[in-house]
C-alpha cells in the first residue's frame, strides 16, 4: 500500500490492483586441395602427371594432379621424410623414418609393392633416385652415411638390395640429396645440422659411388647448408637457393648468387625456383631480376618435369596445402592508372600511368582503355593509347556522366608477358536536385492515416522517388510504402498509419547528370487512452463538471486502457480541490498490462465533501519508451459524498 497526501486534512491512498496490475512475464562444391600438416617431402612423376606429397606427422602420402586437386592417398608409411620417383615413372619410394625403411608403392594406385628394412636407428631421412638405384641418407652426429636400394635385386636371390656406408665418414648427419634428369648418374650431397659446408657430388652411376668433387666445411663457400640442388647443364650446385658453387675441377668454388633466399628447386630447362619469404620467384639462370614473383610463403616446392608449372606447399591455417604456380616464364608487368580525384562533368580530364616490367617490353606498346559511368554501365572502350620508351603514358577524356567514373587500362601481354590491367576511379559533378517532404514535425492521433508528399524538382533522366517509413523501436523495420514516377507536378505521396512515431524518408537515386538526395520527415503520434470508472453509486453535476459520486467509504478503482508496448507505464496524476482551486495531489507510474490495462484503486477518504481528479498520462521517455508522442487523457472527477 502506498499512502499520498492530497490536503492537509484528508488522504487518500493509492495501492495496485493484484489482478489488473500483475507485472509482465517478460553453393556447389569444388575439388578439394591436396593439404598436409607436416610437409615429408614433394616429388612429380612426369609420366603420370601427379604430384606426391608427404606427411610426416600422419604417415600418409596424397596424390594431386596438376591442378593440385586430390586424387589420391595412402597411409601407413610411418615417418615419411622424403620422396622419389622411378625414371620410368612408375614406382613411387618414400623413406619411413620411423619405421626405418624405403617403401615402394605403384605410382599409379599407390599399392605398395616393397618394404626395404634399413637396419639403422636414425634414418633413412632424404631420398633421391639415380643411376637405377634408390638413394637414401641415415645416420646421427658424425655417423652420417649414404644407403642404396637396388629394385633390380631378386628377394628370393638371397642378395641384399640395400647397401649401407656407401659415402662414409664424410657428413655429420642424415644429407640432404639432390639429383638431374639431364644427368642421370649424378647425386649432389649437402650436409645438414652443423653451420659449416661439406658437400660432394657423386656419380653413382656404376656398381659403387665415385666421388666427382669434395669440400670439406671450412665456412668459405656457405654458412650452413639447408638446401641444395644439381643445376642442369653446368658442373654447379645452388646452395640455399642462392649461392651458385663450381665443382668441374673435383672441389668447389664461388660461381655467383642469386638474390638471398631460403631454398630452391631448377627446371630441366634451367629456371631457378626460389623461395623468399612471402614470395616464390622464378629466375633465368644467371640473372639479377627474377623473371616471374608469387605472392606464396612455401615451405617446399618442386617443378613439374616439363618445366610448365611449380609446385609449392603453401602454409594454411591448419597446415599446408598444395598449389600449382603456372605460367612461370611469363612476366608480370605493373601497371599504374592515375586519375583526378574530382572533375566537373563535361570538362575535359586526364589520366597518366605507366607500365614497367622486369623483363623489356616490346616497343610501340598500345594499351586498352574502358569508361565505365552510370550512362555506360557496362563500359565504354575509348581510343587505345601508346605506351612511350620510359613505359609512361597518358590520355584525355570528356566525362560526359556524372557519379563515379572508372577508367579502366588494360595490357593484353605478348608472348614474355601476362596481362594486366589497371583503373582508377573519379568522382564527377552532378546537379543537387531540389527534394521536399511535407508535415516534418507535425503531430496526430493514434491511428491516424495521414498522407506524406515528396516533392521532385528538375532532373536529367530518372524521375522515380521512393517513400520510406521507419517507425520508432527497435522491433519495426524500415518499410518500403511506394515507389514510382513523381506526377507532372512533381509529387509522388503515400500514405502512414500513424500509430508510432515515425520518420519517413524521400528517396531520389539520382542519374547521370542529377546528384541522389534524401529528404526526411518526422511526425508524430499520441497513444490512445481512456479511463474507466468504478464503485460509484451515480453520476451527477457539480456545476458544469460531470462527476462520479462515491460514498466516502467506498474505494474508486480506475482502470486505465493506453497503447501497449513492452515495458511501457502510464502516469497516474491526482489533484484536490481546496480553496476554489485544485491541488496536486502527487503523481505515481504504474505498468501496463500486457492486455494495455492499469487499474488502481484510491482508498476511501471517509470524509464527505471531497472532490479529487485523476487522469493517466504517457510521458515520452518518462513511461518507459519514446515511441510515441507524451499524450494526456481526460481528466475524471470524484466526489465523496456522505
Amino acid at each position: 500500500m502506498r499512502t499520498r497526501s492530497i490536503s492537509t486534512a484528508t488522504a487518500l491512498a493509492v495501492l495496485f490492483s493484484s489482478a489488473a496490475l500483475s507485472v509482465v512475464a517478460a553453393g556447389s562444391a569444388s575439388a578439394a586441395s591436396a593439404t598436409v600438416i607436416s610437409p615429408g617431402g614433394v616429388v612429380v612423376d612426369g609420366v603420370l602427371k601427379r604430384v606426391f606429397v608427404g606427411d610426416r606427422s600422419t604417415g600418409k602420402i596424397v596424390a594431386a594432379d596438376y591442378t593440385g586437386a586430390l586424387v589420391d592417398s595412402v597411409s601407413g608409411v610411418s615417418g615419411v621424410s622424403g620422396l622419389a620417383v622411378s625414371d620410368d615413372g612408375a614406382t613411387l619410394y618414400a623413406a619411413a623414418e620411423d619405421s626405418h625403411e624405403i617403401v615402394a608403392l605403384d605410382a599409379a594406385t599407390l599399392d605398395v609393392r616393397a618394404r626395404y628394412a634399413v637396419a639403422t636407428d636414425t634414418g633413412p631421412r632424404h631420398i633421391a633416385f639415380a643411376g637405377g638405384k634408390v638413394w637414401f641418407s641415415y645416420g646421427d652426429q658424425w655417423d652420417g652415411d649414404l644407403g642404396s636400394v637396388d629394385p633390380a635385386v631378386d628377394p628370393a636371390s638371397g642378395t641384399d638390395a640395400v647397401a649401407l656406408g656407401q659415402f662414409s665418414s664424410k657428413v655429420w648427419g642424415p644429407a640432404l640429396l639432390d639429383t638431374d634428369p639431364s644427368a642421370p648418374g649424378l647425386l649432389a650431397i649437402g650436409e645438414t645440422g652443423l653451420s659449416t659446408d661439406s658437400m660432394a657430388v657423386v656419380d653413382v652411376s656404376g656398381t659403387t659411388p665415385q666421388l666427382l668433387a669434395w669440400h670439406n666445411g671450412d665456412y668459405t663457400l656457405n654458412d650452413g647448408i639447408g638446401d641444395i640442388d644439381l643445376v642442369p647443364g653446368a658442373s654447379q650446385v645452388l646452395v640455399n637457393g642462392a649461392q651458385r658453387n663450381a665443382y668441374a675441377d673435383g672441389k668447389f668454388t664461388a660461381a655467383g648468387t642469386y638474390p638471398s633466399g631460403q631454398r630452391a628447386d631448377i627446371a630441366a630447362n634451367g629456371l631457378v625456383a626460389q623461395v623468399n619469404g612471402t614470395k616464390v620467384a622464378v629466375y633465368r639462370p644467371g640473372a639479377a631480376q627474377p623473371l616471374r614473383t608469387y605472392a606464396a610463403t612455401a615451405a617446399d616446392l618442386t617443378w613439374a618435369p616439363d618445366s610448365s608449372r611449380i609446385f609449392a606447399l603453401v602454409g594454411t591455417s591448419g597446415g599446408y596445402a598444395l598449389k600449382a604456380l603456372t605460367d612461370p616464364t611469363l612476366n608480370v608487368p605493373s601497371l599504374t592508372v592515375n586519375a583526378p580525384s574530382t572533375a566537373t562533368r563535361g570538362k575535359q580530364l586526364t589520366v597518366t600511368g605507366k607500365l614497367s616490367a622486369t623483363v623489356p617490353l616490346p616497343s610501340g606498346v598500345s594499351l586498352q582503355v574502358t569508361r565505365t559511368d552510370l550512362e555506360s554501365p557496362g563500359g565504354k572502350a575509348l581510343a587505345s593509347t601508346k605506351v612511350k620508351a620510359d613505359g609512361s603514358y597518358a590520355f584525355a577524356d570528356t566525362p560526359p556522366a556524372g557519379g563515379t567514373v572508372t577508367y579502366k587500362v588494360a595490357y593484353a601481354g605478348d608472348a614474355g608477358h601476362t596481362a594486366v590491367s589497371a583503373s582508377d576511379k573519379v568522382a564527377v559533378s552532378r546537379t543537387k536536385p531540389t527534394l521536399t517532404l511535407n508535415k516534418n514535425g507535425n503531430v496526430y492521433n493514434y491511428g491516424s492515416d495521414v498522407s506524406f508528399t515528396a516533392h521532385l524538382g528538375s532532373t536529367y533522366k530518372n524521375r522515380t522517388v521512393e517513400i520510406w517509413a521507419n517507425p520508432f523501436g527497435g522491433d519495426k523495420p524500415n518499410k518500403l510504402l511506394k515507389t514510382g514516377k513523381v506526377n507532372s507536378s512533381g509529387n509522388i505521396s503515400a500514405t502512414v498509419d500513424m500509430t508510432r512515431d515515425t520518420e519517413v524518408t524521400a528517396v531520389f537515386k539520382g542519374d547521370a547528370r542529377t546528384a541522389p538526395r534524401t529528404v526526411k520527415s518526422t511526425a508524430y503520434a499520441r497513444v490512445k487512452i481512456s479511463t474507466a470508472v468504478s464503485k460509484h453509486y451515480k453520476t451527477a453535476k457539480i456545476g458544469s463538471t460531470s462527476y462520479y459520486w462515491f460514498h466516502k467509504s467506498t474505494d474508486p478503482v480506475l482502470t486505465t486502457t493506453m497503447t501497449y508496448y513492452k515495458g511501457r507505464d502510464q502516469r497516474f496524476d491526482l489533484q484536490v480541490y481546496s480553496g476554489g482551486k485544485w491541488y496536486s495531489a502527487g503523481s505515481q507510474y504504474f505498468p501496463l498490462g500486457t492486455n494495455g490495462k492499469s487499474a488502481v484503486r484510491l482508498e476511501a477518504p471517509g470524509k464527505s465533501g471531497i472532490k479529487a481528479r485523476m487522469r493517466s498520462v504517457y510521458v515520452n521517455g518518462s513511461s518507459g519508451d519514446n515511441v510515441n508522442t507524451t499524450t494526456y487523457g481526460p481528466w475524471k472527477y470524484l466526489y465523496f459524498s456522505s
